[in-house]
């Protein structure tokens, strides 16, 4: 999956304005991606202000929302039917070389995941939102990060659904 050169200024500049919350309903995309993983449909959704994932019962929105208070949880947890979701977050802060180097990493993950959706913003190489999905066992997972150049913080999430 090659990323996509969005034209579009990314609206979180910072870790500390992003929200996580569930149930929102689908906010303006840059990109959608629309997958079929196990059998369950997954969509990607690419933001300007982050993104969101939807997939089964889940409506996931990691982003900067209007009235909604920035600060992510370390990690999260809720039952939804026959599933078991979990979600968990952090924020990592680097050096201006290792910030380089995880993003080439995270750029190089998402080019070699046919499972995957990811975004350039304008006006740096390194200003970077991906999201991948990945199967396991009995239900699938993903994962995004979300890159400050800024500030050379990543913020990564981790989310597992699980069927009970």
């Amino acid at each position: 999956m090659s990323g996509i050169e969005l034209t579009t200024p990314y609206l979180d500049t910072d870790a500390d304005q992003l929200s996580f919350t569930l149930g929102r309903p689908a906010r303006e995309a840059l990109a959608v991606r629309d997958l079929s993983v196990g059998g369950l449909d997954v969509q990607l959704r690419l933001l300007g202000a982050s993104h969101q994932v939807f997939a089964g019962p889940v409506r996931e929105t990691v982003a900067c929302l209007p009235g909604v208070a920035g600060g992510l949880p370390d990690s999260a947890e809720q039952e939804f039917d026959d599933w078991s979701y979990r979600f968990s977050a952090r924020v990592e802060h680097f050096t201006v070389a290792r910030f380089s180097e995880q993003v080439a990493l995270i750029r190089a993950r998402s080019e070699a995941s046919r499972e995957a959706l990811y975004g350039v913003f304008p006006g740096s190489v390194a200003a970077v939102t991906a999201l991948t999905v990945e199967r396991h066992g009995t239900g699938l997972g993903w994962r995004t990060w979300h890159t400050y150049p800024q500030s050379r913080q990543i913020v990564a999430t981790h989310t597992r659904l699980e069927a009970r």
